[in-house]
């Protein structure tokens, strides 16, 4: 009797473990992958530094009241072939329209890095037109990863160079993309942002700078024609 009573509280035992498993983890259930965490954990880090920033370049926008508003909207494809709408800032200073997109990394439409974006009649996507966005008729490469903040295309079309075409870099990121991929990535990006920033400034402090302001004080520009002249 105490043998049956013992294999009937085990089976009872192991049946309520096994409902409270289910219940926790419902079927279907995947852990998120190291890229969404990365996108997860940096992105939050990134809003929340960025927001001061943000919200003043949307304060001074919604003063000049531009037309159409302080944010773009427009539709985009993202993660197999679903349409989202991708809201910007209508400004590129510091690159506000860029970083203002965080929010979209957070809720997972978009990777920190990825292919760019794309219009849902953009030919890039590959889709057939008699195919529905999702079906396999209409399914693309672009359409097996999300789109990115940011991405090889972006880092490295400037380059000049034939194969760096965006469209080919962006099919070459789509078949070696990684979390040490996105992290070096990330970094030609921030590094080309801080290398534009540091020109830009190179350049007006050049353009604040002329000829007069080497002059002595008491200088004229009638003493240098009357030299000119007497020569």
């Amino acid at each position: 009797m105490r043998t049956r009573r013992t294999r009937n509280r085990r089976t009872r035992t192991a049946e309520a473990e096994k409902k409270a498993g289910t219940r926790t983890r419902p079927s279907g259930w995947e852990p998120p992958s190291a890229k969404r965490v990365l996108d997860l954990a940096l992105g939050s880090a990134l809003l929340a530094l960025t927001s001061p920033l943000l919200g003043a370049g949307a304060l001074a926008l919604a003063a000049r009241r531009p037309p159409g508003g302080v944010l773009t909207r427009s539709p985009r494809i993202g993660l197999d072939g679903r349409v989202f709408v991708l809201r910007s800032l209508r400004t590129r200073r510091l690159r506000l329209d860029l970083l203002s997109r965080l929010p979209h990394v957070v809720r997972g439409d978009l990777s920190l890095v990825g292919p760019e974006p794309l219009a849902p009649d953009d030919e890039r996507n590959g889709a057939d037109p008699a195919g529905t966005p999702g079906s396999p008729a209409a399914r693309h490469w672009r359409q097996e990863l999300k789109p990115g903040l940011t991405g090889l295309a972006q880092v490295r079309s400037r380059s000049g160079m034939p194969w760096d075409e965006p469209a080919l870099l962006d099919q070459h990121y789509a078949e070696h993309h990684g979390v040490g991929p996105d992290l070096a990535i990330l970094a030609s990006a921030v590094h080309a942002a801080l290398r534009g920033a540091a020109r830009g400034l190179a350049r007006r402090g050049k353009a604040r700078l002329s000829d007069t302001d080497h002059r002595p004080s008491g200088y004229s520009t009638a003493e240098e024609v009357g030299s000119v002249g007497t020569d």
